[in-house]
């Protein structure tokens, strides 16, 4: 039986769905963190809006070319059989026009903003290909997600100064070091199915408790990084407030998920690190905002 007829509100959610639009709140939150710092409070409007377009373009193209590549295996795990390409509420074409619009989006605000943001998206564009790809090729997967979130942090900060300096680079390794090992706590779910299909992921090679491990080290590194950029730049108590929400944040966030109980991923993944995101770029904006109260 062909598909139902989808209407048009419930083709922009399903569209927006596909991409998983919410999870925009992991990137975009550290690139603008980067653009503060960068400026050293608020930064430029026309910086900061093409920085945002950049991002959410390039997130678009990376997880509906992510979808579109995934959809035959989407279709044989029970997981996400349900999602719109598999279970056919999206055509195919219609994946690929909002791909490639993302794309256009992306280079469009990567070449508003200053010639090494210009020089440097090609790169960002590899990446963010190579990702939906490395899960049939590598367990190294996570890290080249890893790599595209952190390279987003780092490229707020370029944006504003045109520079990529020590603290820019500490920023990225960061973000990187904290999404691959949450992307890690995600694939613990497909382990089976991942194995069945021949996909690689950390989890699928090590077991559950080995990738679990890995990611922990990885939020470790985490919060030493935060700890690093943070006496790098100098950053007062608001900042601080942020990094300690964000390691107990990450330490609750291992608790909620074990390899005998992987019910609560949902929360441990989405909710837990968005409170990450959000907690340390409220805690980086505050930390600023004070600092401007108390110049003489």
């Amino acid at each position: 039986m062909p598909p139902m007829a989808v209407q048009p509100t419930n083709k922009a959610r399903e569209l927006l769905e596909l991409i998983k639009f919410e999870h925009t709140v992991f990137a975009m939150p550290f690139a603008l963190i980067g653009a503060w710092m960068a400026a050293g409070g608020w930064p430029p409007m026309d910086r900061l809006f093409w920085v945002v377009l950049a991002i959410a373009g390039g997130r678009t193209y990376a997880m509906a070319l992510n979808r579109i590549l995934d959809r035959v295996f989407d279709a044989r795990n029970p997981r996400t059989a349900q999602r719109a390409l598999p279970a056919g509420r999206i055509k195919l074409a219609e994946a690929w026009a909002l791909g490639l619009g993302g794309l256009a989006v992306f280079i469009l605000g990567t070449l508003q903003l200053p010639p090494l943001c210009m020089r440097l998206w090609p790169l960002a564009f590899l990446v963010l290909t190579v990702y939906s790809l490395m899960k049939r090729i590598s367990w190294a997967c996570h890290l080249v997600l890893g790599l595209a979130l952190g390279a987003a942090a780092a490229g707020g900060w370029v944006a504003v100064s045109g520079t990529l300096p020590v603290p820019a680079m500490i920023l990225g390794l960061t973000v990187f070091t904290w999404a691959a090992g949450f992307d890690i706590i995600y694939a613990c779910q497909d382990v089976d199915i991942d194995r069945a299909e021949g996909l690689h992921s950390i989890p699928a090679r090590l077991g559950l408790r080995g990738g679990l491990r890995v990611s922990s080290f990885l939020h470790v590194l985490t919060v030493a990084g935060l700890v690093a950029l943070g006496v790098q730049m100098g950053m007062g108590v608001a900042y601080w407030v942020g990094v300690a929400t964000v390691l107990g944040c990450l330490v609750h966030e291992h608790r909620l998920v074990s390899a005998d109980d992987l019910s609560r991923v949902d929360a441990a993944f989405f909710t837990l690190n968005g409170c990450v995101s959000l907690a340390m770029f409220t805690a980086t904006v505050l930390d600023y905002a004070l600092s401007a109260v108390n110049l003489p």
